[in-house]
């Protein structure tokens, strides 16, 4: 444990453009678990907390109007997500059957650990890291 007593991640943030196609990639195409979907009136905003395996991972969030983030070229702040998984050749072939195109698989030259990236709906960068 840190001398902060930081333990873990607790979750990550995001902020998409289009509620109904974030919500449905990430529930859907990625299989995240709905812990819980709170309509904000006040801010005219949707909060959806979604969880993987059990545990709390992603808050979604929606407001009207949101700046586009820059993605490409890399831009100072939050790069990418990362999922790791048991098999990255199914990973891929499930994404392709979703319709969802990954780059090349490449191969980490620190650890040799298979990895490749998709794009979510709001062409936030997503890592799948074979153990």
């Amino acid at each position: 444990m840190s001398s902060l007593g930081l333990h873990s991640v607790h979750h990550i943030a995001i902020i998409c453009s289009d509620y109904v196609r974030s919500k449905a990639f990430y529930t859907q195409d990625l299989g995240l678990e709905i812990i819980r979907e709170v309509y904000r009136a006040e801010r005219d905003s949707y909060k959806l907390d979604l969880a993987l395996n059990d545990h709390y991972v992603i808050e979604l969030f929606s407001f009207p109007n949101p700046p586009a983030r820059p993605s490409r070229p890399e831009s100072c702040g939050l790069r990418h997500l990362a999922f790791q998984v048991n098999n990255l050749d199914l990973t891929v072939q499930e994404l392709t059957k979703k319709g969802i195109t990954s780059e090349p698989i490449r191969i980490d030259e620190f650890t040799g650990k298979r990895f490749t990236f998709i794009a979510d709906p709001d062409d936030l960068p997503l890592e799948f890291y074979e153990l």
